[in-house]
């Protein structure tokens, strides 16, 4: 069954045109990655389709439903953890969990459970100020699931983080995966974060989609050998932790 249906969008600010006619479908249940490097126009996707910035042109559907038409609805079935999430950092990570668990009139059983989920029950009691990178990111991922979204949009949740936490997060995603519960978008420029999570991979650079496919397909109509080569081939790019990118000649 579609859960998203994204048709010929488009989004320009002043002189540049972030996202030049993009379109593609996304089933329930499903975990796809957005692959490109800084600037290739997936994060001002991802932001259209959570209703954060609306298209010039195409149209966004989400379980049948818009965001012009629907979204107090749809509000009530996603979740979503920006690239730079900001908390109060006076604040226990227990006492923020509280306080957006309250935007959803959920009590502290929920709050519990999240905890439990992305294994901060050590760090419960801890001023968010205190946390290291990982663990924030812990925090972020926790307060977009306290609502039990059906959908969950994650902007490059692991730039910046150690191997270490990065796995942690990586193994919080495959927990969702495996219960089948939930669809995911997931923005990155890691690609073994798309190998690893995600079912479909979404490449997408200069505001266009380039490639689309579950990873067997796209190296095999690729004629690649793994994800980077097939990279540089479409894009002449080569990703990078730090930037996003460098020209593959380097």
């Amino acid at each position: 069954m579609t859960e998203i249906e994204v048709d010929n969008i488009c989004k320009s600010f002043k002189d540049v045109q972030a996202v030049r006619g993009i379109s593609f479908t996304i089933a329930a249940g499903e975990f796809v990655a957005l692959l490109g490097p800084n600037g290739a126009g997936k994060t001002t996707t991802v932001e259209m389709m959570e209703g954060l910035r609306r298209p010039d042109s195409g149209t966004i559907v989400i379980q049948g439903k818009t965001w012009q038409k629907h979204e107090r609805q749809l509000r009530k079935v996603i979740g979503l953890s920006l690239q730079e999430t900001r908390f109060a950092e006076k604040l226990t990570v227990r006492e923020t969990l509280r306080l957006f668990a309250s935007f959803y009139e959920l009590g502290d059983e929920r709050v519990s459970e999240v905890i439990g989920l992305t294994g901060l029950e050590s760090k419960q009691h801890a001023m968010v100020g205190t946390l290291s990178g990982g663990q924030k990111q812990r925090l972020a991922l926790a307060t977009s699931l306290l609502n039990r979204p059906q959908i969950l949009f994650l902007d490059e949740p692991t730039t910046g983080l150690d191997p270490h936490s990065r796995l942690d997060l990586w193994n919080i995603l495959k927990t969702l995966k495996d219960e089948r519960r939930t669809t995911l978008i997931l923005t990155t420029h890691y690609m073994e974060e798309a190998e690893t999570l995600c079912d479909r991979i979404i490449i997408i650079d200069e505001g266009l989609i380039l490639r689309e496919g579950d990873l067997p397909t796209l190296l095999k109509d690729g004629e690649a050998r793994n994800l980077d080569e097939l990279f540089i081939k479409l894009t002449g790019k080569r990703l990078t932790e730090n930037t996003g990118l460098i020209p593959s000649a380097l």
